[in-house]
């Protein structure tokens, strides 16, 4: 069994993570991606901002699908505005951005928009101004779309890091790698730090099994590194959370799933996370042509 699965235990008993604080630093940004919809990327999103803001962070979570936006139906939320009221200059960031009851603050997506790629140069600029001013966040969060829309390369291209979510169904595990080959062959020297998440799994050893064949063959046939950022299992208290339009380590947050998500972000910041520059970094490399 592996060191999550012996963690797990472990946490299980003692019903989640005890709090701690850290001292403010540079926003990291980190894009939460998958090749295909249907693996719980946007739930494991928004439970992952929770728990991070259970440590104490400042966390704001980006709804970057700007297609089909959906962070706030699990949210239980109405946005009266969105991100493309920012993009199309009609509001500032300040006006968009929502406090929520979970202790993290929220930005919707701008469903129906088409591509970032059709902004005017002035467009982009003032979105880009727009962005810094969210800056004052630890961390901040976005949701990407599913798959390989422009839209989502330019917003994993600009992150700290990129945590790929895929589960055990074979289609999933081949979209998987294939939006990872993308990344890898589209977005070089980009300095991107790749991991994978395994949702919805009966067990650490066949989610340390998919991991490892992913992880492998994106190191033989790609040369590209991808860690391993652990799993969460199979839950079914994160459907009855959805059907509550709750998060579910809200909800429920000694089940199985909620813990395994404290598990996954604690490790994280007691191994020290990936460099970053902060929000001016992320506009820089958001605004480059690939």
């Amino acid at each position: 069994m592996d060191e999550q699965a012996t963690e797990l235990r472990q946490m299980m008993a003692n019903r989640g993570l005890s709090k701690k604080k850290d001292g403010v630093h540079k926003t990291r940004i980190v894009a939460v991606t998958s090749g295909k919809g249907g693996v719980g990327k946007t739930n494991l999103a928004i439970n992952m901002a929770i728990a991070y803001a259970d440590l104490g962070k400042k966390v704001v979570l980006i709804d970057g699908d700007l297609g089909m936006a959906n962070v706030n139906v699990i949210l239980n939320i109405v946005p009266k505005y969105n991100l493309l009221h920012v993009i199309s200059r009609q509001r500032k960031m300040s006006e968009i951005i929502i406090d929520t009851e979970f202790g993290i603050r929220f930005i919707a997506g701008a469903n129906g928009f088409s591509s970032i790629a059709n902004l005017s140069e002035d467009e982009l600029n003032y979105f880009a101004e727009e962005f810094a001013t969210i800056g004052n966040a630890d961390i901040i969060i976005i949701d990407t779309g599913a798959g390989i829309a422009k839209n989502v390369l330019q917003f994993i291209a600009a992150s700290d890091e990129v945590f790929v979510v895929t589960t055990p169904e074979p289609t999933a595990i081949t979209d998987a790698y294939g939006i990872i080959k993308i990344i890898a062959t589209e977005l070089v020297n980009r300095d991107l730090h790749l991991k994978l998440l395994v949702n919805r799994v009966h067990s650490a050893d066949e989610g340390k099994r998919i991991s490892d064949r992913i992880i492998n063959i994106a190191a033989q046939f790609l040369n590209c590194k991808v860690d391993y950022l652990g799993f969460v299992y199979e839950d079914p208290a994160v459907t009855n959370a959805v059907i509550r339009q709750k998060p579910f380590i809200v909800v429920n947050p000694a089940s199985k799933s909620s813990v395994c998500v404290k598990h996954i972000i604690g490790r994280i910041e007691k191994g020290g996370a990936a460099s970053t520059a902060g929000v001016s970094r992320f506009l820089k490399k958001f605004l480059e042509k690939n």
